[in-house]
């Protein structure tokens, strides 16, 4: 079977965008950690655990997540869907990584990011779920 080219386009441009986001991420904890004299752990400091914590969230979800995204589209996924799922984990990580690297984030950021993030997990782990199966037949 010949995988969707643009399926696997797409899954390529949402593993782009996701890694752009924990490169945020990074740089935003660099930058708190250097103005807070900062080298190792989160030293005390309640802004620095907070930022660590949402970049450990992003590195627990993402990676699974686009591995399924990934093989789904290489198992022929529709583009359409490969897309939903994929723009919904980087609205979902991306909504979350900002709420831990703002000081007075909102709440909502933080509640939207992660169901949107652990909707497009399951969906990912679904769909690659079934159309294992439909490989395998």
């Amino acid at each position: 079977m010949m995988p969707d080219m643009p399926a696997l386009g797409a899954a390529a441009l949402y593993c782009s965008l996701n890694i752009a986001i924990l490169v945020w991420i990074t740089v935003a904890i660099g930058l708190i950690r250097r103005r807070e004299r900062i080298l190792i752990g989160a030293g005390g400091n309640d802004r620095l655990a907070k930022a660590m914590r949402g970049h450990a969230n992003a590195i627990e979800i993402m990676p699974m997540t686009l591995v399924a995204l990934i093989l789904a589209a290489l198992l022929g996924a529709p583009v359409l869907l490969v897309h939903a799922l994929g723009l919904t984990l980087t609205i979902g990580r991306f909504l979350h990584g900002y709420h831990f690297t703002r000081t007075n984030a909102p709440i909502w950021q933080r509640m939207a990011g992660f169901a949107l993030s652990m909707l497009a997990m399951i969906g990912s782990a679904i769909s690659a779920f079934y159309l294992g199966l439909v490989a395998m037949a």
